[in-house]
């Protein structure tokens, strides 16, 4: 017998299992809030939003676009949009108004779903059919329905999601992850992060970064209550943890170091710690350092797990987690733990000869949405082509360099192409170049460097606003260095990493 394996499990084995389970706390005070909610209530709103697609003439295959901070309805539509057959474009709210749009159009999305705060800020963003959360104009596209009829049959191979990625070009790249990808990734996540039916998971990581990991499914499927946090504060989140007795989480660094500032707080004013011994935390992004990873396991006393990958891997390739009776010391542990880690199952790894990381997997990408030319160039001869420098030695991954030109800036990528683009829009540069330079909160921040026009003097303030006008604010330079000339390869190619060799 051969059963598809289908986003549709996670749904069915939540209802049929744990109906009566809390499934999703929805972060209350804001229009379109749908409160408490378990998973059988949870699971009938997404055959409900099934139902309501077929209405509107949504139809299998077609995308559903969506631009929302984490939100029930957003989990909801992952559950139903995919689940019914339709294809998810969670878009990354981050974004300026011309980047989602062209999201929606590259993707061909028939209709596009706004979170209400968001509403004003992207009014010029356009589909066929567009409808704010608002708890009102979208009554109808949310309302439970029966959950227990068959929900419609998707193949395997099907499209679930499209997740866009500037990797490592300005022009945006959409992933394409089929069922099977995300059965796998949630399936092989679920064992690396030792997620259980005894956890209760917060949601902190943006539930449109790469699907959330795969948790929202692999949570649904042990019952394990989704609590939604909208704002990534570190004394909302230490509340949220005390109060929903949170036992995992996950994020990139600055999500780290809010919450890191905000149990110091409470350590210096002699109170304890929300989580202390009972909660884990699986960071992402870019490599996190040893100091940082031992400093924020003894300010909260929770465990550190390192996660990584890309989005076209499904994403997370390797999980790196050292048991606290292995007894190591906590400077040792943190060394440990700063590694990338071991592959999660059904992951292969190798390094190239020039140091280049390569990754195979079961659950990676099909491709890039509607980019043949490129979608072969990084499948190389069935692996694909990470960008990043590394060893894979004794079953443990580390990486070593950073990857090609690529900013992780709070864990958001930031295409250096596409800032020295905008930069070069500016009529008094002649010249222009952008890396990531370290920071204590993000990570790594946004550094220009720029040949001016003869005569002209560097006004810092001024270029910094230009770049406003087209960028996302984590997108911009935080700082921007004068120079009369940049380096460069006979080719033209910039050699970026001397630009980078002070800093790193």
């Amino acid at each position: 017998m051969n059963v598809p394996l289908t986003t549709a499990d996670f749904c069915y084995r939540a209802l049929t299992v744990h109906p009566t389970r809390l499934g999703i706390v929805d972060e209350p005070g804001f229009p379109g809030s749908l409160g408490r909610l378990t998973y059988g209530e949870t699971m009938a709103r997404a055959a409900g939003l099934i139902g309501a697609l077929e209405k509107m003439g949504i139809g299998h295959g077609e995308r559903v676009a969506v631009i929302s901070p984490n939100a029930a309805k957003l989990l909801i539509s992952l559950y139903g949009v995919t689940g019914g057959g339709r294809v998810l474009v969670p878009i990354n709210f981050r974004l300026t108004s011309e980047e989602a749009q062209y999201i929606v159009d590259d993707s061909g999305a028939q209709l596009l779903l706004v979170d209400p705060e968001l509403d004003e800020r992207f009014a010029d963003v356009r589909a066929p059919r567009r409808i704010v959360l608002d708890g009102i104009a979208d009554a109808e596209l949310f309302a439970p329905a029966s959950a227990d009829d068959d929900w419609p049959a998707v193949e395997e191979g099907a499209p679930a999601t499209i997740n866009y990625t500037s990797g490592t070009t300005a022009a945006p790249k959409g992933v394409v992850l089929t069922h099977r990808s995300h059965w796998l990734n949630a399936a092989a996540v679920g064992w690396g992060f030792g997620v259980s039916e005894a956890d209760r998971y917060l949601h902190t990581l943006p539930i449109f970064h790469v699907n959330g990991w795969g948790l929202p499914l692999g949570c649904a499927a042990l019952g394990v209550p989704q609590v939604i946090q909208r704002d990534v504060r570190g004394p909302d989140i230490l509340r949220r943890v005390d109060a929903e007795r949170i036992t995992l989480l996950c994020g990139a660094a600055p999500v780290a170091a809010t919450i890191e500032q905000a149990a110091q707080a409470l350590r210096d004013a002699h109170e304890p710690v929300p989580g202390d011994g009972t909660t884990r935390m699986v960071s992402g992004g870019a490599p996190t350092p040893p100091a940082v990873i031992e400093h924020f396991e003894r300010t909260t006393g929770w465990e550190m797990l390192h996660a990584y990958g890309l989005t076209e891997t499904g994403p997370v390739l390797t999980v790196n987690r050292v048991s606290p009776s292995e007894g190591l010391s906590p400077s040792e542990r943190a060394e440990r733990l700063a590694a990338a880690g071991a592959p999660l199952l059904g992951v292969r790894m190798r390094v190239d000869g020039e140091g280049e990381i390569l990754a195979r997997t079961a659950k990676g990408m099909t491709g890039y949405w509607q980019q043949p030319e490129r979608t072969g160039a990084a499948l190389a001869d069935g692996w694909f082509v990470t960008g990043d420098g590394g060893t894979f030695e004794h079953g443990t991954l580390r990486i070593t360099d950073r990857k090609k030109d690529v900013i992780v800036s709070g864990g958001e990528n930031v295409s250096s192409v596409q800032v020295e683009s905008v930069l070069h829009d500016h009529p008094d540069v002649v010249d222009a170049a952008v890396i990531g330079v370290p920071h204590d909160r993000w990570g790594e921040t946004v550094k220009a460097f720029v040949v001016l026009r003869d005569g002209v003097a560097l006004d810092e303030t001024a270029l910094i606003a230009h770049c406003r006008q087209s960028l996302a604010g984590f997108k911009c330079p935080t700082s921007v260095e004068q120079r009369d000339a940049l380096p460069r390869t006979a080719t033209g190619k910039l050699k970026k990493y001397l630009l980078r060799r002070p800093y790193w």
